[in-house]
């Protein structure tokens, strides 16, 4: 049995996780099958009765209007697949392709569309082999949905268009042939069952949901180094200081960064005779901000959650045997969330780099040396990987402008508004990745300071220094940080630092 069934209900996101990125197989439910056989019938019967059904007998968009004879029926689907396939840029991550197949088979498998089975057994072929359909950047407004995305996708059904297999690029009627494949010639209704859904945006939302999960607890244990390092208190995180401000989010993270600093006596050292009252807001305030995130990807999680199990597609099939057209496949919802989100992740980052920036700065730093050097002005230490993050912050600021306010109106007017969640779900991408980056400078700055200072740290603290030293070493002369960076980016993306903390 494949490893995920389709059996015409939700996904969870695990399951387009482990197909995304894990390559676990995927199969039609019998369930799903009956499903779709009755939906079928019913496009059947009302393409045979003449009367005008939009996507089946009439042309898209504006083109609504135009009625499409029958002999003209399946040049009509193959021509949207082949006309909306008109992508340009550079291609989209095999990933974010691998989620959409799998999340427009599963709209499909609902039996809300219309669609064959065998068309649907086809992408779940492809899927299974492999082979990718190459989509690229630029073409969704996430109106109807991601359409250029998903017709570039589709080409491959039919035979046409570029896949890739094991890294290298095929015509798609030649990987077809050496599997034995036929072309799959679309009937009525099925070219548009294939390109009306929110899937890219959604694969993206919820890839990028599973990236931030990590991240997120990143930044509390990254944060807590910080504190240790600048000889901070632990005070402002206890629960019932917490607790009089019942935000979930930041429960959770004060939680983390008390973890972290439990039995540390780099923090014992200065409880007492400290003239200092309170500590800079980039330090007390941490839980605050990441937990504030932390609720922004709760909501973004219920929003994807919710679009796993809908039927996303314009017109669908009802269960009493109608055909209607309705809006079910607009982005806004997922746009929103996408846009929420990258709010949010520019503003873990930025509070970060300030702790950063406050560490390599003797006038703050509570007696550590200029940039975290031993020989200040020969050696300029990590004064640098402060400039590089506040160039990914200014970055993530400008990837936090909204793009689902800024709709253009497409199709001389019928598609009068559209989401633009596609753009925010791929500059979400780009905040995320860019977050990894500065967790990964705070890490390194932290742990720097942290063998500058005694006494040791917390347990927590000094599990994730040593295992950040397997790979990057202590700066004790100038040497080229890039490398290290790169590492230490790779621990944090990976979820390494986190179990090293150990403290869920």
């Amino acid at each position: 049995m494949s490893d995920i069934q389709l059996t015409g209900t939700g996904l969870s996101r695990a399951d387009v996780l482990a197909v995304a990125r894990g390559e676990a197989s995927v199969a039609l439910a019998d369930k799903a099958r009956s499903a779709m056989d009755q939906s079928r019938r019913v496009v059947d019967e009302l393409a045979a009765s003449g009367e005008p059904t939009y996507g089946v007998s009439t042309g898209f968009g504006a083109l609504a209007l135009t009625f499409i004879p029958e002999e003209r029926r399946l040049e009509l689907q193959r021509n949207l697949i082949r006309s909306h396939a008109a992508g340009m840029g550079p291609r989209v991550e095999r990933e974010v392709v691998r989620a959409m197949m799998l999340l427009r088979a599963r709209t499909l498998a609902m039996g809300s569309s219309g669609i064959r089975p065998l068309v649907v057994d086809r992408m779940l072929d492809l899927l299974n082999a492999g082979v990718t359909p190459a989509v690229y950047e630029f073409g969704s407004l996430g109106a109807s949905g991601d359409l250029a995305p998903l017709a570039h996708a589709a080409l491959a059904l039919l035979g046409e268009g570029t896949v890739e297999v094991d890294g290298d690029d095929h015509d798609a009627a030649v990987v077809l042939a050496a599997h034995g494949w036929e072309p799959i010639e679309l009937q009525a209704k099925e070219g548009l069952a294939l390109i009306n859904g929110t899937d890219g945006i959604l694969g993206m939302l919820v890839m990028a949901l599973a990236d931030l999960e990590t991240l997120l607890d990143t930044a509390d244990i990254a944060a807590a180094m910080s504190v240790e390092a600048l000889l901070g208190t632990n005070r402002a995180f206890a629960a019932d200081i917490v607790e009089m401000r019942p935000q979930p989010g930041q429960g959770i993270s004060a939680a983390n960064m008390w973890a972290v600093l439990a039995d540390s006596p780099l923090v014992a050292s200065h409880r007492h005779d400290d003239p200092r009252v309170q500590d800079a807001y980039s330090l007390r305030c941490a839980p605050q901000v990441t937990g504030a995130a932390r609720d922004t990807w709760a909501y973004a999680a219920t929003v994807a959650d919710n679009e796993m199990r809908s039927a996303i597609d314009n017109p669908v099939v009802t269960a009493d045997g109608r055909i209607e057209s309705g809006g079910n496949f607009h982005g806004i919802p997922l746009g929103l969330a996408c846009d929420f989100l990258a709010i949010a992740t520019a503003e873990v980052g930025a509070i970060a780099e300030r702790r950063v920036d406050r560490m390599l700065d003797p006038a703050r730093s509570q007696g550590l040396p200029p940039f975290l050097t031993n020989d200040p002005g020969v050696s300029s230490g990590l004064m640098i990987a402060q400039y590089t993050a506040a160039s990914i912050v200014a970055e993530n600021r400008r990837l936090a402008v909204p793009a689902s306010v800024d709709s253009l109106p497409t199709s001389a007017m019928q598609e009068d508004h559209v989401s633009m969640a596609w753009g925010a779900a791929r500059k979400l991408r780009q905040s995320v990745a860019n977050l990894g980056r500065l967790l990964a400078i705070e890490v390194v700055t932290a742990a720097q300071a942290i063998e500058l200072r005694e006494p040791d740290p917390g347990p927590a603290t000094g599990r994730v220094v040593a295992r950040l030293r397997r790979d990057v070493a202590h700066l004790d002369i100038d040497r080229i940080l890039a490398p290290d960076l790169a590492v230490a980016t790779e621990l944090v993306v990976s979820g390494e630092i986190v179990t090293a903390a150990s403290i869920n």
